[in-house]
């Protein structure tokens, strides 16, 4: 018997490089006079540099990380290859809203980035971006075969436009019902100087060729039931309602004028319509909308004080370490274990009257509570009071007969597999951040299309190449479980 050839010999792995190529950043006296961007775009030749840092685990840690597969490995090899082209098209083949994403993505990725053992991650998102600043991004999702099957989409926030995009990938023929003026949901919140409402325009815009229609400022369950999409011939529904009601703190005064709920507040200013504020502003809240909110309110102070009150500590916040260390550095003042108990004012807000707090034992999520410290009230002066503490979803109009559930952040779901809701045909799910909501929808159509598949007969199948390829979708080699934080 013939001997077998020798195997090929393996490349030898990039030595470790623990210090990243900087990510260029706009100094934070200049940024907070307007709504620049605060973070730049690497160069070219930086991007290749960052990229040439990955040394291309046979593990991809970084994809199992990432709620939606998203293959950064490969896109980082590429761009080290200065292949940009390839790069955008591997990128914009997982990630129907990268340009989006390669602003404010939580990026999970670099936290499981090996790299982290000996130094700086790779900046994985600030490559996304490279991949489709220097690459032609210019391209069009193309349909598969078409279906015969409608589905309607509820919800044109970041998991209702992945599901849009999977399923219109897919064949179908998906109507997005949005019961705002513009689709985005959320992200219509997110201030300019993190990512501009463009950016979302030119992630849809590669949504052309798909059999997907926007039907904006329409309201599905408290305007038209899901029943009736059901009777109109919609085979399948999916509901990615999101978190757009605001949580209150339930304290006297708030109803002052000055008391401002932030969603509101940043909404506002998306559409180009601001809110007027004081010079003394604070604002409650520990998450991203605080963060985004208290950034807001310093560029439009007019060179006012803006103060952040959380009731617990900085290591608890919620929050994304790189906005809060964005809000310290243009000079938030934080006031952390302080619990707002009334507002004072007489026809406008004059003053927010706080206790301080100790950290007890942990919650039921694992996190420590807050426990208030009897005689520590203390009055913060202020013009304008910001509420920031979390939101949840309006049901008004979804009834019990879909047995959605709440998640402990807010959003519905449906408890059956792959979100499916006591409704046949009906599904409903969402996500704590723009990435995990995707990932769920992801599932969700998964589920929607065996589903639908098993109606006609059918076997399911993977996604197809979004560019009409010949590969499906499938997850890079060495790709073990996922990675979720």
């Amino acid at each position: 018997m013939a001997d077998s050839p020798p195997a090929a010999p393996r490349p030898t792995p990039p030595k470790l490089d623990p210090v990243r190529v900087p990510i260029p950043e706009e100094p934070p006296a200049a940024r907070t006079a307007d709504f620049r961007e605060v973070l730049h775009a690497y160069s070219r030749e930086e991007a290749v540099l960052e990229a040439k840092r990955c040394i291309q685990c046979r593990r991809p840690w970084c994809v199992e990380a990432c709620p939606i597969s998203q293959d950064c490995r490969e896109y980082i090899r590429l761009i080290a290859d200065e292949r940009f082209d390839d790069a955008a098209r591997v990128t914009l083949r997982d990630d129907p809203l990268a340009t989006t994403l390669c602003k404010v993505c939580y990026h999970y990725c670099e936290e499981s980035c090996v790299i982290t053992k000996k130094g700086v991650p790779i900046a994985i998102r600030h490559l996304k971006r490279a991949a489709l600043d220097y690459g032609n991004a210019d391209l069009a999702y193309v349909p598969s075969k078409p279906k015969r099957d409608r589905v309607a989409v509820v919800g044109a926030g970041p998991a209702g436009l992945m599901a849009a995009w999977d399923l219109g990938v897919r064949g179908y023929s998906v109507t997005v019902y949005e019961r705002e003026p513009r689709p985005g949901g959320l992200v219509r919140t997110i201030p300019a100087y993190r990512m501009t409402s463009e950016d979302l325009d030119e992630d849809r815009a590669r949504f052309r060729d798909l059999d997907v229609t926007f039907v904006d400022g329409t309201s599905i369950g408290r305007g038209v039931p899901v029943a009736q999409l059901l009777a109109d011939g919609y085979r399948a529904v999916l509901l990615t309602l999101g978190t757009p009601a605001h949580r209150t703190l339930g304290v006297e005064g708030e109803r002052l004028a000055g008391v401002i709920p932030a969603l509101e507040y940043l909404k506002r200013e998306d559409a180009g319509d601001p809110i007027p504020i004081g010079r003394a502003i604070v604002v409650v809240g520990g998450g991203d909308v605080a963060m985004d909110s208290v950034r807001t309110a310093l560029r439009r102070s007019g060179g006012g004080t803006v103060t952040l009150v959380y009731r617990r500590g900085r290591e608890e916040m919620p929050a994304d370490p790189e906005e809060i260390h964005g809000a310290e550095v243009e000079g938030i003042q934080f006031l952390f274990q302080r619990r707002p108990v009334r507002i004072v004012g007489t026809l406008r807000v004059e003053g927010l009257v706080t206790e301080t707090t100790e950290l007890g034992p942990p919650d039921a999520g694992g996190r420590r509570a807050p426990v208030p410290v009897p005689g520590s009230e203390t009055t913060i002066p202020c013009d304008t009071l910001i509420v920031a503490v979390g939101q949840e979803a309006d049901l008004a109009g979804f009834g019990p007969e879909l047995g959605l559930r709440r998640h402990p952040k807010g959003w519905p779901e449906g408890t059956g597999p792959g979100y499916a809701t006591n409704v046949p045909g009906v599904y409903a799910t969402g996500g704590r951040s723009v990435v995990y909501a995707m990932g769920a929808a992801m599932e969700a159509v998964v589920a929607i299309d065996a589903y639908l598949a098993a109606q006609r007969g059918e076997t399911p199948g993977p996604r197809p190449d979004p560019f009409g390829g010949p590969e499906p979708f499938h997850l890079p080699a060495g790709y073990t479980k996922p990675i979720r934080s």
